[in-house]
């Protein structure tokens, strides 16, 4: 039997917050157990073989935060670059700004507003859309955006992503969609710092875990009736909740992702780190092309180019985005509440939590959970 203070199951961003905190902080000994042959979940990146141009291998991740304590700890690891996530949109072979902005505006409707006459244009086609009581993400974008906008932009796009009619999606998720009556393209224009860490998402999560108290074990799975560890304080799980309990109050649904590389014989593919492609005749949502995300290396003195296509499909295996409707909550608090029965065991992150999270709302979620595992460790 191996001996630990602490095992962590799963080595993306929140359990490796946490192992660094536990190991730098407290001092105590950490067993990291991670299912993939890689630290850093779905942020991971790595060099392609054949141009050295590093990319994320999960879909381009955009680091950006409000909070100072979120931006102070990350630059404890790495620094990092000037970044700014400017999203474009392809429709009908023409590009757009995204999201919907001044710009767009004026560009899908040929006029040329300004910021109160497009306003109040905006108003006008939305008012029809806005007497209803309740809403569902077509209903609720339409009384947003309009229906030529959201039609062109938004439905096919989000009927890919999800895999469903958008009228069967809940209201909630649109509002992350922000709209803008200004030529302002910066996608986290509302967040204070952003960027990307100079040495990578994996040099990043790989200095955080620098510790000779943290020891990581890859390829790895977790088994609740495993017995070859003795934790004396806690088993913090990062997992699918569903999973730790053998899905015995059932699955709960995930949308994933899959993505195709390949290399062009071009500086320069498209001009941009990542455009999208709403239309329906696409099978792919989004091409990434990651050597924009690091102008501060000379990747642009290649005459070769990554580029990488997203195309949503429902995998369970590789789980993205939560599929937060009524019966899927209902299954997620079954799960919690078990869960709350254990002891000697904490859930945190996105799988545990079956929630959609930001990497600046994982770290200071997982900041959160350290108070608490500090706070127990010294009782």
């Amino acid at each position: 039997m191996i001996n630990t203070d602490y095992l962590i199951v799963g080595c993306g961003l929140y359990g490796s917050v946490l192992a660094e905190r536990i190991a730098n902080v407290l001092k105590k000994k950490v067993i990291m157990l991670e299912k993939r042959n890689h630290i850093a979940g779905n942020c991971y990146s790595e060099k392609d073989s054949s141009t050295g141009i590093e990319y994320h291998k999960y879909g381009t991740h955009i680091f950006h935060a409000n909070d100072e304590i979120v931006w102070k700890y990350v630059n404890q690891f790495d620094a990092f670059n000037s970044y700014r996530h400017n999203l474009l949109t392809k429709y009908k072979n023409k590009i757009y700004p995204l999201p919907i902005n001044l710009g767009t505006i004026n560009s899908y409707f040929g006029k040329n507003f300004n910021p109160d006459q497009a306003r109040q244009y905006i108003e006008k086609l939305t008012k029809p859309y806005k007497k209803q009581k309740e809403f569902n993400f077509e209903s609720k974008a339409m009384s947003q955006i309009g229906k030529g906008l959201y039609h062109a932009f938004i439905k096919n796009y989000t009927t890919k992503q999800w895999g469903k009619d958008p009228k069967k999606l809940p209201s909630t998720i649109f509002n992350r969609l922000p709209l803008r009556f200004s030529y302002n393209q910066n996608y986290q224009k509302t967040c204070k710092w952003q960027g990307m860490p100079l040495s990578g998402y994996t040099g990043l999560v790989s200095n955080m875990l620098d510790n000779n108290k943290i020891k990581i074990k890859l390829n790895n799975n977790f088994s609740l009736f495993d017995e070859k560890y003795n934790v004396k304080y806690f088993t913090i799980y990062t997992g699918p909740l569903d999973k730790f309990f053998n899905f015995e109050h059932g699955k709960l649904e995930w949308r994933s992702l899959k993505f195709e590389k390949k290399i062009y014989n071009t500086t320069d593919y498209q001009g941009n780190s990542v455009i999208n492609y709403p239309e329906l005749k696409y099978k792919f949502t989004r091409i990434h092309e990651p050597k924009h995300l690091h102008l501060e290396r000379d990747y642009f003195n290649l005459k070769k180019t990554v580029i990488i296509k997203e195309f949503p499909v429902q995998n369970n295996e590789e789980p993205y985005y939560p599929v937060n409707d009524i019966k899927n909550k209902k299954i997620q608090m079954m799960y919690a509440k078990s869960a709350g029965e254990l002891k000697k065991f904490l859930f945190g992150g996105r799988l545990a939590n079956y929630a959609y999270y930001d990497m600046d709302m994982t770290i200071l979620a997982a900041l959160n959970m350290f108070k608490k595992i500090k706070r127990l460790t010294n009782k």
